[in-house]
């Protein structure tokens, strides 16, 4: 085994898009660039869809009443991580100033969310520890399953400083932008 990782070659961001333009992958693949590492994705389910979708709508409503709005909100898109990292998260919050010739990057993101059902302990344990380390101010789970949101705050090394599981009845304030109503942790679960 120790043979075999000696061998491993990571892929870049780069290479991955050279794949991905080369017809290597289709549209429908879902596949994310992890640590230089092609990961494959569950298949989207209705629950999660339509989790992503309604907050999606919650966050708009939000931003929206601003006259210019503090972020915008990216729906299952690429961030970029550095060389070897582009996940695609299930939603962004970001700075609306980013370049339009460029992915979102860590230093233009205030909100990271991945909804989950059958990946909570990869989303929770792995790619917390990835938007971590990329400087992520702010991630979510949003365990369908468990009916919890863990948020993780204040990236510090491999991971977070900071990790607290919210429930129904509990509010999620977002650290940034800061003039964002709380959303209650119901609304962001959807109904029973």
């Amino acid at each position: 085994m120790a043979l075999l990782h000696a061998r491993e070659r990571r892929i870049t961001v780069e290479e991955y898009h050279a794949m991905g333009e080369a017809g290597i992958f289709s549209e429908d693949d879902r596949i994310e660039l992890i640590d230089g590492h092609l990961v494959a994705m569950p298949p989207i389910g209705p629950a999660h869809s339509h989790s992503v979708n309604d907050l999606a709508d919650l966050f708009n409503q939000r931003l929206y009443s601003f006259d210019r709005p503090p972020a915008r909100v990216s729906v299952q898109n690429p961030i970029h991580l550095g060389e070897y990292g582009e996940p695609q998260p299930d939603l962004v919050l970001y700075d609306p100033d980013v370049p339009r010739d460029r992915h979102i990057q860590p230093g233009d993101t205030f909100l990271v969310v991945e909804v989950a059902e059958s990946s909570v302990e990869y989303d929770r344990d792995v790619k917390s520890e990835l938007y971590g380390r990329a400087g992520i101010p702010e991630y979510w789970v949003v365990d369908l399953v468990r009916e919890t949101v863990v948020g993780f705050r204040r990236p510090e090394g491999e991971g977070y400083a900071e990790r607290i599981r919210y429930s129904r009845g509990d509010e999620l304030t977002v650290m940034t932008p800061h003039d964002l109503e709380p959303l209650p942790v119901a609304d962001v679960l959807g109904a029973q």
